[in-house]
C-alpha cells in the first residue's frame, strides 16, 4: 500500500504493528491508544498502514462506506503488493472480503440460519452437546484437563458443523485441519499449513456436490438451492467463513472468559452464585479480552478525516476492537474485568454491515457454555501461573485465543 503521510505523530510502538507481545498486548495498546485515535503503523510483514484505536473512532470507521472490505480490488489496484494468507483466492470471496450490492446478496443468502428465531430453536441442542462433553469431563475431573481441546473448541465446532451439515465422520478431519490451518505459522506457511490449505479447499468443494447431490436440512444445501445467485467460489467462501467465525471466536470466547473468571474469583463466585449473570459475563469477557482483537482488512477510497488526522485514499485501515473497548473515554476504569458493569455497546462483534452475522449465536453458546461449566465446576482453577498461559492461538493480528488451558476442576 502507499505509505501513509505523516500527520499524526507515529509512537514507538507503532513499528512493525503486531509485534509486541501477544500474551500481554493491553499495555501497548493503552500507550498508544492515550497518544491519539488513529496513528501509520507499519506492520510486522513490512506494509503501511493506519491504525484507529479510539472507541467512537473505531466505531464510526466500522460503519464507514469508505473503507472498503474488497481486497482483490485493492491487489489489482496497488500491483499485488499487500499479502493475501492461506487459503488464497479460491476462499476469499466471503462476504467480509466484499462490498454492496454484493455483501448484501451473501448475507441475505446465509442470514436465515442465523435468525433469531432459527438460533432461540438451537438451545436444546447446545444444551445437550455441552452436557455430554461436561459429562465426559467429570470422568477425568482428578487429572489436569485442557480445557479447549476437552470443551471449548468441541462445543461450538459441533454446533457449526450440524448447522452447515457437515457429516459426522468427516468432523474429526475437518476440525484439525482448521486447527492446523489458524495456528500460527511463519511466511512463507510450512507444509504442513499448505497440506492443511489444500485439504479443505478440496473438501468445501466436495461437501458442495455432496449437497447438490443429496439435500438436507442445512445451510449448504441453503446454498446450493440458491443457484445462479451465487457462484461456486462464493459459496466456497461462505462456506469457509462460517466455520472460521462459528467456532474459532467462541472456542476463543469460553477459553478468554474462563481466564478471565478463575484470574477474579470473587466474580466467578458470584457467577455461581447467581447463574443469570451469565449474559453479563459474556459481554464484559467479549470487550475486555476480545476474540477478535483487529478488523479484517479494509482499504480508503478517498481520503478521510478520523479526529486531526486524515488517512489518505488507498491507504490500508486496522480498526483496533481491542483497544477501543478499553477506551477510558468510553468505559469507567476501562482496564478492570467487571461483570457487574453497567456501560454496554462493546465493539467485539463489530458494528454497521459487517457487523458478525452469527452474532446470536455466539452469545447463546457463550451463555450456555459458561453456565453449565462453572456450574458444573463451581472450584475449578488454573492448573498453571497465569504468566505461563500463551495465547498463540490463531492468525497473529486479527484472533486471539488460548491454543490450551490447562486448569484443574475440582
Amino acid at each position: 500500500m502507499r505509505t501513509s503521510p505523516q500527520t499524526a505523530q507515529r509512537h514507538p510502538a507503532l513499528d512493525a504493528w503486531g509485534d509486541y507481545d501477544r500474551d500481554d498486548p493491553y499495555r501497548v495498546f493503552a500507550q498508544v491508544r492515550a497518544a491519539g485515535p488513529a496513528h501509520p503503523v507499519r506492520l510486522a510483514d513490512g506494509h503501511s498502514a493506519w491504525l484507529i484505536v479510539g472507541y467512537d473512532e473505531a466505531k464510526a470507521a466500522l460503519n464507514d462506506p469508505r473503507l472498503s472490505k474488497d481486497m482483490h480490488a485493492a491487489l489489482a489496484r496497488d500491483g499485488g503488493t499487500v499479502a493475501e494468507g492461506l487459503p488464497g483466492p479460491a476462499l476469499a470471496r466471503h462476504m467480509l472480503a466484499v462490498d454492496p450490492p454484493d455483501h448484501t446478496r451473501l448475507r441475505r443468502l446465509a442470514a436465515p440460519a442465523f435468525s433469531r428465531r432459527r438460533v432461540d430453536g438451537l438451545q436444546e441442542r447446545v444444551r445437550a452437546i455441552a452436557a455430554q462433553l461436561l459429562d465426559d469431563l467429570a470422568v477425568r475431573r482428578d487429572d489436569v484437563v485442557d480445557l479447549v481441546a476437552a470443551y471449548a473448541f468441541p462445543m461450538p465446532f459441533t454446533v457449526v458443523s450440524e448447522l452447515l451439515g457437515i457429516p459426522e465422520p468427516d468432523r474429526a478431519d475437518v476440525g484439525r485441519w482448521f486447527r492446523t490451518l489458524l495456528a500460527p505459522h511463519s511466511w512463507p506457511p510450512p507444509a504442513r499449513t499448505v497440506a492443511a490449505s489444500d485439504a479443505i479447499v478440496g473438501y468445501l468443494g466436495a461437501l458442495l456436490d455432496h449437497k447438490r447431490a443429496e439435500p438436507g436440512a442445512d445451510l449448504v444445501t441453503d446454498l446450493v438451492a440458491a443457484g445462479d445467485a451465487i457462484t461456486r467460489q462464493e459459496a466456497m467462501s461462505t462456506i469457509f467463513q462460517l466455520i472460521v467465525a462459528g467456532h474459532d471466536t467462541t472456542t476463543s470466547l469460553i477459553g478468554n472468559a474462563t481466564v478471565a473468571l478463575l484470574r477474579h474469583p470473587a466474580q466467578r463466585d458470584a457467577l455461581v452464585a447467581d447463574p443469570t449473570l451469565v449474559t453479563s459475563v459474556v459481554e464484559e469477557a467479549m470487550r475486555w479480552d476480545p476474540p477478535g482483537q483487529h478488523s479484517t482488512f479494509r482499504c480508503a477510497t478517498e481520503d478521510i478525516r478520523i479526529g486531526d488526522v486524515v488517512i489518505p485514499a488507498h491507504a490500508q485501515v486496522i480498526v483496533s476492537l481491542a483497544a477501543a473497548n478499553r477506551d477510558p473515554a468510553r468505559y469507567r476504569d476501562a482496564e478492570s474485568f467487571d461483570i457487574h458493569r453497567a456501560e454496554s455497546g462493546h465493539l467485539a462483534l463489530g458494528h454497521g454491515i459487517h457487523h458478525c452475522l452469527g452474532a446470536p449465536l455466539a452469545r447463546l453458546e457463550g451463555r450456555i457454555a459458561l453456565g453449565a461449566l462453572h456450574a458444573r465446576f463451581p472450584t475449578m482453577r488454573l492448573a498453571v501461573d497465569p504468566a505461563r498461559l500463551r495465547w498463540s492461538h490463531g492468525d497473529g493480528l486479527v484472533l486471539r485465543g488460548l491454543a490450551e488451558l490447562p486448569v484443574h476442576l475440582a
